[in-house]
């Protein structure tokens, strides 16, 4: 992952209305929430929530997908995965590196 789309994920995350999102889609899982369903679950205005979900999914974390009449949000788990493999890829190599050193 390149950091411009590592930031701009992180940065997609950065309010705690979009976090609430979130996890409110990663919860639902594969299926997905209709935006009705995911205001009912987290309490967020109408026209509030349609600009977190675009702010989201402009960041490549939510999928939207027209069903009819409604639209289907589901969080893209590779794509959150990645964030999380970017943001952990060198925990603790500065450790490893001092215990080589010590050893």
């Amino acid at each position: 992952m390149q950091w411009e789309m590592a930031a701009q994920g992180f940065a997609a995350m950065g309010s705690e209305a979009r976090l609430k999102v979130l996890r409110t889609l990663i919860r639902a899982g594969h299926a997905g929430l209709t935006v009705g369903e995911i205001q009912d679950r987290t309490g967020i205005a109408p026209s509030t929530l349609a600009h977190h979900l675009k702010f989201l999914s402009g960041a490549d974390l939510v999928d939207q997908e027209k069903s009819g009449r409604q639209v289907i949000n589901r969080a893209r788990f590779t794509q959150l995965e990645a964030l999380a493999g970017f943001i952990l890829n060198e925990c603790c190599q500065d450790e490893d590196k001092k215990a080589a050193n010590d050893g």
